[in-house]
């Protein structure tokens, strides 16, 4: 069994696999470009920027800065190993291929807990917005099928279904068993109105800049440290929180084998949807902090729109919150979409069922989008998010950290290895991810990072009591 936890994937070409195996080739960098985005730009601006001034003060643009240079040297990463073995995968598939088995079933397991959490969250934070708009218009649900279970003192204070998050999940779901085109095309739409609405924000709030609000600059200082009143602070407790914000383009990696020109279009979709989105986010949490005092917005659960609110622009609000309503499933498509395809060669590979990886006529992977719905339906609805929802931080760090090695030891051990795009300076970069990613998970809630050995542990006694055992069959 010890050989077989290390040994390593032989990369097999798409046109080379049963008809079966095959994803249908339908996707160009503009349709990568604008799943990144989607993915990337959601509730994390929307909503993060407030828990992150609350850790840093106006130093949350430091935050996030440091968040989103980590993240460039992880997508740096990412485009070398995806133009090098373009199938899908991602973290799990290079792992496998470079590390060894256990290695890619970690990375997978970690990715499990990203995926189904972001999907998940977003799908809660979704329902609050739709929940609202339909009461706005004399629709109003009955509470208990607005909300999953909540807690208090570590019991269960109210029990619950969230219908809206349910149905969200499911039509998304639906859209992507349709055709994996027409979803991008669609993604596409929604996120020019994501961008927009944030650029209406940027557009009212800047005139109201004011730049005694950002005194004192950072009240909280750098590290990660215990504040009186119990909460983590600094401008790195922040970032590692924000840092929810920016992963996503780590979903484009997984349409590898679906994508004509993976060689040119993968490196484009994420670097340039990695680039793209550090500008955005730049630029809001500048014209945030200034046009309003950090303490003001720093515990709302609608940061942006409380800011238009508060300096006299309503109207604006209300567009920025239907936009959300309207824009935020381009994030659940983009990382269910990135779940489904990571499940699909898991069960390839044989590390989860076989009969899993089957594609319909139209070339989309129908039982394994339908397994993945039904997991993240399950925490969507029925569980109470909140009190896990930050391991999809540490599982993203998990992999970030893993392609990086992967690329550092495949420059030592095939230089001459044919690589369409090649990250600058790669041993800087390579460090930048591998370090930025451990301090981030050093700065983590203490909560977090236990949750998180935890749910590890768990993955490998599954992977020793089942998956090694059928494997060695």
């Amino acid at each position: 069994m010890a050989s077989g936890m290390f040994r390593r994937k032989a990369i097999v070409p798409p046109s080379e696999m049963a008809a079966e195996h095959q994803l249908a080739r339908t996707l160009s960098w503009p349709h990568l470009v604008a799943l990144g985005v989607g993915a990337i730009v959601g509730t994390g601006i929307l909503t993060l920027i407030g828990v992150g001034a609350d850790r840093a003060g106006p130093a949350v643009i430091v935050s996030f800065a440091v968040a989103g240079l980590i993240c460039a040297c992880a997508a740096l990463a990412y485009a070398e190993m995806a133009t090098m073995m373009p199938v899908s995968g991602s973290a799990y598939t290079y792992s496998y291929a470079v590390l060894g088995e256990v290695f890619a079933w970690v990375v997978g397991w970690s990715l499990l807990a990203e995926y189904t959490l972001v999907v998940a969250t977003v799908a809660v934070g979704w329902s609050g917005y739709a929940t609202g708009f339909l009461a706005g218009l004399g629709l109003a649900l009955p509470d208990a099928l607005t909300h999953g279970p909540t807690m208090a003192d570590g019991a269960v204070a109210s029990w619950g279904v969230n219908v809206p998050a349910l149905v969200i999940v499911a039509v998304v779901a639906g859209l992507l068993m349709l055709g994996t085109k027409e979803s991008a095309t669609l993604n596409a739409v929604l996120v020019v109105v994501k961008v927009i609405a944030l650029a209406v924000f940027v557009g009212v709030a800047l005139p109201y800049f004011d730049g005694a609000r950002l005194e004192p600059f950072s009240p909280f200082g750098f590290a990660k440290h215990l504040s009186a009143d119990g909460v983590e602070r600094g401008v790195m407790a922040a970032a590692a929180i924000i840092f929810f914000a920016f992963y996503g383009f780590d979903a484009i990696s997984t349409a590898a084998e679906e994508t004509k020109n993976p060689g040119r279009d993968l490196a484009i979709g994420i670097v340039g949807s990695m680039a793209a989105c550090v500008a955005i986010y730049m630029i809001v949490a500048v014209a945030a902090v200034g046009a309003l005092s950090y303490t003001r917005f720093a515990d709302s659960p609608e940061p942006l729109a409380l800011i238009l609110r508060e300096i006299g622009q309503p109207g604006a609000a209300r567009f920025l919150a239907g936009s959300a309503v309207i824009a935020l499933p381009t994030v659940i498509l983009a990382f269910l979409y990135g779940q489904s395809r990571i499940f699909f060669v898991m069960a390839r590979d044989r590390l989860l069922p076989e009969s899993l990886a089957r594609v319909s006529a139209r070339g989309t992977p129908v039982r394994i989008t339908l397994f993945t719905a039904a997991i993240v339906m399950l925490f969507a609805g029925f569980l109470p998010i909140d009190a896990i929802a930050a391991l999809a931080n540490a599982g993203t760090l998990t992999a970030f950290a893993a392609v990086a090695v992967c690329m550092l030891v495949m420059r030592r051990r095939a230089p001459d290895m044919a690589r369409p795009f090649r990250a600058p300076a790669a041993w800087v970069v390579g460090a930048g991810a591998i370090v930025g990613c451990a301090y981030l998970f050093i700065s983590l809630p203490s909560t977090t990072q236990l949750w998180f050995l935890g749910w590890n542990v768990v993955g490998l006694l599954l992977y020793f009591l089942f998956v090694a055992r059928r494997q060695a069959v």
